[in-house]
């Protein structure tokens, strides 16, 4: 089959914005005001855009909408009858169901940036990263591959299911269909805070240089906000689960709880671009506290589990305030 499945890496131009034109400015113009200092993470992280296509099987059936409308004696356009093409297709399904698993990592292995998707990945987790992603799109392309394979005869299956509500028009030809799939993952180098050279005076560029680096330490914020809230939910459901008295009825949990927690000493440390002192030393204490923790242990030992939810508890009171 032929997609569109490629990861590249984009080159950032030296001119983020390429003015044309002589300097202004003359000679007697003011320097530029200094800028606010912001702490650059380009050479510890980098942005990774992922984007990933897949044909929904659904479409609206116009004449169904209408007769539904006339039944019901409703006003126009107040119904809305929209079909599975294709039914319960079970390779579809995998395929959309895989391709949620595929956003859910990539989301989990990733901070945020922008509002155009592009996400942060620190540098000391694009292998890890690129591995688990690599697997992930080969996995996704054979179960395409497979939905693909069986689409003439899913056809002839919905043709039985949908009845008079079947038309064989809606259905693309399978050329047209690998084109509705679609798996890119580009690698974007970070630029400096303040990276502009641009002719356009001193003063509009240090007011240009401003914005961004505003912008820039807005963004840094919000990928190091985002640790800390993944930090706190998982923190405070081991807290909940664990909170019952002996005489109480154990809380269930499952095994997930603890790998949960865990995993937030390698989260700490990874993404602590800004080699942030406290998120450094978040990850010493949950090294020390979750240190021979076990789903078991705390299962069947009450006294293990109330000291290990009171050093969880104190780890939360130590978290940065965070705006949840």
């Amino acid at each position: 089959m032929t997609m569109h499945l490629e990861a590249e890496v984009r080159e950032l131009p030296n001119n983020l914005m390429d003015v044309a034109g002589a300097p202004s400015e003359s000679a007697s113009a003011p320097a530029p005001a200094p800028a606010p200092s912001v702490p650059s993470i380009a050479s510890s992280a980098m942005l990774v855009e992922l984007s990933i296509s897949v044909w929904t099987g659904r479409k609206k059936d116009k004449k169904a909408s209408e007769d539904v409308t006339r039944q019901n004696y409703a006003a126009t356009g107040v119904a809305s009858v929209n079909k599975k093409l294709l039914a319960d297709c079970a390779e579809l399904v995998t395929v959309q169901k895989l391709t949620a698993a595929i956003r859910t990592l990539h989301a989990s292995m990733t901070m945020p940036w922008s509002d155009t998707g592009m996400r942060l990945v620190p540098t000391a987790q694009y292998f890890k990263y690129h591995q688990e992603m690599d697997g992930m799109r080969q996995e996704w392309e054979a179960r395409v591959d497979d939905f693909l394979n069986a689409y003439d005869w899913e056809i002839s299956v919905a043709q039985t299911s949908l009845g008079d509500l079947f038309d064989r028009d809606e259905y693309p030809t399978r050329q047209a269909l690998e084109g509705k799939f679609g798996f890119r993952l580009n690698y974007i180098p970070l630029p400096d805070a303040g990276d502009f050279r641009v002719d356009i005076g001193n003063d509009a560029m240090a007011q240009v240089k401003t914005h961004y680096q505003e912008y820039y330490e807005r963004q840094l914020n919000s990928a190091m906000n985002d640790v800390w809230q993944r930090t706190y939910k998982a923190l405070m459901a081991m807290s909940e689960r664990l909170d019952y008295a002996e005489s109480d009825k154990k809380k269930i949990f499952r095994d997930s709880l603890v790998e949960n927690v865990v995993g937030l000493i390698d989260l700490l440390n990874v993404c602590n671009v800004t080699n942030d002192v406290q998120m450094a030393a978040m990850a010493r204490t949950l090294d020390m506290t979750m240190r021979g923790v076990t789903p078991e242990a705390l299962r069947e030992d009450d006294k293990f589990r109330r000291d290990v939810k009171q050093q969880i508890d104190d780890t939360i009171a130590a978290l940065p305030s965070l705006d949840l």
